[in-house]
């Protein structure tokens, strides 16, 4: 199926979630206009003449996405794990409700992952929490 240029461009602006034989043109287009300020000065020629332009609300969006601090898998582990400590100490017991929170971590959350990933923690990892009364 063929769409004009003119097509595409209107049908992804106005709906990102767009298909075209199946293909996800919406998300294609909402990722060359984030992502504008990369591309080659010969991208952006093509895409402007079928009607895509920048868009400086993805282009801040994405540079805030980058700014923003990684933290490793470690240290998400040990602040999980420090935050089940401290649920432990005050209640007694390792039954925490799914959407409890304890210091900023979804700890529910956090803990039902590492049972069904259980397999991927390293054998330091299931001890600490072995240690805190977790049982598999």
């Amino acid at each position: 199926m063929y769409l004009h240029p003119f097509e595409v461009a209107e049908s992804t602006r106005q709906d990102p979630r767009a298909e075209t034989s199946g293909e996800q043109l919406g998300r294609w287009v909402q990722a060359q206009r984030a992502g504008w300020p990369v591309l080659e000065e010969d991208q952006r020629d093509l895409l402007t003449a079928v009607g895509i332009e920048e868009d400086p609300e993805l282009v801040a969006a994405r540079a805030a996405a980058a700014a923003k601090p990684k933290v490793s898998r470690a240290d998400r582990f040990g602040a999980g794990l420090a935050a089940l400590a401290a649920f432990v100490e005050r209640e007694g017991h390792v039954r925490v409700p799914r959407s409890h929170k304890e210091d900023g971590v979804s700890l529910g959350s956090w803990l039902n992952n590492q049972k069904a990933r259980r397999n991927k923690l390293s054998p330091e990892q299931l001890g600490q929490l072995e240690a805190l009364g977790v049982a598999w």
